[in-house]
């Protein structure tokens, strides 16, 4: 049964896609993976800087075999530099 997860795009991420966020339709038991090769697919400016990319999935920072579940909701988040001093 196929699953449904929202992508959001933030920073360079959203430049790339030209677009907030997203829907897509995966097979059951996809990987974050497989989400970043589809979003790819649909975004050629995403392949170039998916690599530098941080990856939330319901808010929380996973690696990209973690498995989705319908209804997540997963955010390409920019690297970020800098900290406190």
């Amino acid at each position: 049964m196929p699953i449904r997860v929202k992508l959001v795009y933030f920073g360079q991420a959203r430049d790339a896609a030209g677009m907030r966020e997203e829907t897509f339709t995966l097979p059951d038991r996809s990987s974050v993976d497989l989400l970043l090769t589809k979003t790819s697919e649909a975004h050629e400016k995403i392949d170039r800087i998916k690599g530098m990319m941080k990856i939330a999935v319901n808010e929380e920072l996973v690696d990209r075999s973690q498995v989705l579940r319908d209804g997540d909701v997963v955010a390409l988040l920019p690297p970020v530099a800098g900290g406190r001093r």
